[in-house]
């Protein structure tokens, strides 16, 4: 987090996760205005350095640092805040209402469930419990 905060950044998210036969930590920043390659770089390069230093993790792994990207999920009180007014897209772990998916804009949240207006302009409300990912809508 040092590292991070130093530079203004905010962590958005990080992944400890192995793809076929290589282990990947992945680390997602954001700030006003978006992230650059440089800033990739930057923290890369610090994070890299640290982790060498500490050697902490035993196995073999690829390090990258990254923009979460358009499509990132809200996780953070704060991309829910920012988010109020927009079209969210939401997936379910099993069907609500006979839907796995749906669209709307975000007019609430809290911490136990999230309020969307629908394509039918009806306030519909959902358990965050049953929400697998909710995410910015961009329909192409």
């Amino acid at each position: 987090m040092p590292i991070i905060e130093e530079n203004n950044f905010e962590l958005v998210d990080v992944e400890w996760v192995k793809e076929g036969p290589n282990w990947y930590l992945r680390a997602y920043i954001d700030k006003e205005g978006g992230i650059t390659i440089d800033d990739c770089e930057l923290v890369s390069k610090a994070l890299e350095e640290k982790l060498d230093k500490e050697d902490f993790i035993s196995e073999a792994y690829v390090l990258e640092v990254s923009s979460p990207g358009l499509d990132r999920p809200l996780k953070k009180e704060k991309d829910f805040a920012r988010s109020i007014g927009k079209e969210v897209e939401i997936h379910f772990y099993k069907p609500v209402d006979k839907i796995k998916e749906i669209y709307g804009i975000l007019e609430s949240y809290d911490q136990e469930s999230v309020t969307i207006e629908d394509e039918n302009g009806s306030s519909r409300t959902f358990s965050r419990s049953a929400i697998s990912l909710i995410r910015l809508a961009f329909r192409f």
